[in-house]
């Protein structure tokens, strides 16, 4: 089984949001949670969350250090945007921050996200 989900945030420890903005419930969650966790327990299943890397209208990066609100769903097996792709099952936080900022992030918050994730501890280059 492969479940696709979409978020509206998405943060370096590859954890999602899909229903709240600045604090309020945008949309529920549905189903996000229930297909995550059926993709992952079934043989050869993969947990997709996709997302684009930029919101055009509240002009701000999707991807962001940490959220600040309810985690929807995690342990996702890859994170998606039209930058690009994370695989994030089976590899380290570190390495999950890493690929999430220079796969998934929208570019010119690339700078921006890699010092706030080393103020949250990941030595990222």
């Amino acid at each position: 089984m492969v479940a696709v989900n979409s978020a509206l945030q998405v943060d370096l420890f590859a954890q999602a949001n899909a229903s709240r903005v600045r604090g309020t419930i945008y949309s529920g969650f549905g189903g996000q949670t229930d297909f995550v966790v059926g993709a992952l327990h079934s043989p050869g299943g993969h947990a997709v969350i996709a997302l684009p890397s930029w919101h055009p209208r509240a002009d701000v990066s999707t991807v962001i250090a940490r959220l600040a609100g309810p985690v929807t769903s995690f342990q996702h097996s890859y994170i998606v945007s039209e930058q690009g792709t994370a695989a994030v099952w089976g590899n380290d936080a570190v390495s999950q921050a890493e690929q999430i900022i220079g796969n998934v992030a929208h570019p010119s918050a690339r700078d921006e996200l890699r010092d706030q994730g080393r103020a949250l501890g990941f030595p990222l280059r």
